[in-house]
């Protein structure tokens, strides 16, 4: 059941009203901000937080936002946090998600980067073992919503950042993406314990970014870096037994190792592959496509 699309851009913490004597100052010293805000959601796709019915309830959920993502989720903290072991079951897209012009493999990409980094994060806290295996949790995600990337928008966008780079050499001025075609994805996901009790929800969205997102010339570029945020997000909430947002971003272990290609910490983690770290990080920047750097992706079953 789709809601109305939500920007990932939301900037109403800034615009508030500016109280007290010092009205005029406070105006002068807040317009950096609101300007550098205003930029950022002129660069902003949007995702909806649309309801595909995977879901054993969708009651109780709470809105939680971070910075360019948004989210309703809901998580019983102390139940989650007694938990030990867990197991992933792939990652799908919905119906409606499938229709969208992505090839078999191309949705694999996607659904792999899901997994891959679900069991990169859960691996901080949790034993993760095989779908065979009895498990204090199951984890299942389902896309939503996609939304591919248009791949002219952001070849006119390299080649703009290598004239930067040619023109002004040595001058740190960020050259950000061409806020065109843009892609976004939305997921919903559920961890249930041995008795399909429902102890962790979340509902998930974010649209590719000017600033953050540099994009890869693919149809399924933007879709698959944003696969990697969900991933890190929802595991994130598991480990911690809450919302993953509004706390500094420092990287877990994790992800330093995923940052280097080390091999999974799991061997259940072994069927979603490796990062495919450095390679995959220069690839990204330079806007290569996913699956020139992405060789360990299997393929989907």
């Amino acid at each position: 059941m789709p809601v109305n699309p939500i920007s990932n851009c939301d900037t109403t913490a800034v615009h508030g009203p500016i109280h007290s004597k010092a009205r005029r100052a406070g105006q002068l010293a807040v317009w950096p901000t609101v300007a550098s805000l205003s930029l950022l959601v002129a660069g902003c796709a949007s995702a909806p937080l649309d309801r595909a019915g995977s879901l054993r309830s969708y009651d109780g959920l709470k809105q939680s936002d971070g910075m360019v993502t948004r989210s309703l989720l809901k998580v019983n903290k102390d139940e989650v946090l007694a938990a030990k072991t867990v197991k992933i079951i792939p990652t799908a897209f919905s119906m409606r998600a499938e229709s969208v012009a992505f090839t078999p493999a191309q949705r694999n990409l996607v659904t792999n980067a899901v997994d891959r980094t679900l069991c990169s994060g859960l691996s901080e806290r949790f034993v993760v073992v095989g779908l065979s295996e009895p498990a204090d949790l199951t984890v299942r995600a389902v896309v939503t919503q996609v939304k591919p990337t248009n791949t002219t928008a952001v070849g006119a966008s390299k080649v703009a950042s290598v004239a930067k780079s040619v023109l002004l050499p040595g001058v740190p001025v960020p050259v950000p993406r061409i806020p065109v075609g843009m892609g976004s994805l939305s997921l919903e996901a559920e961890a249930i314990d041995g008795q399909g009790a429902q102890k962790a929800v979340m509902i998930w969205g974010r649209g590719a970014n000017a600033f953050f997102d540099s994009g890869t010339v693919a149809k399924e570029g933007d879709a698959y870096s944003l696969a990697t945020k969900f991933g890190s997000d929802f595991s994130k909430m598991l480990v911690k037994g809450r919302t993953p947002f509004g706390t500094m971003p420092f990287p877990s272990g994790a992800k330093l190792a995923g940052l280097v290609g080390r091999a999974p910490k799991y061997e259940a983690c072994k069927v979603f592959g490796k990062s495919p770290g450095v390679a995959g990080f220069i690839g990204e920047r330079i806007g290569l496509p996913p699956k020139w750097t992405d060789k360990s992706a299997p393929n989907a079953s």
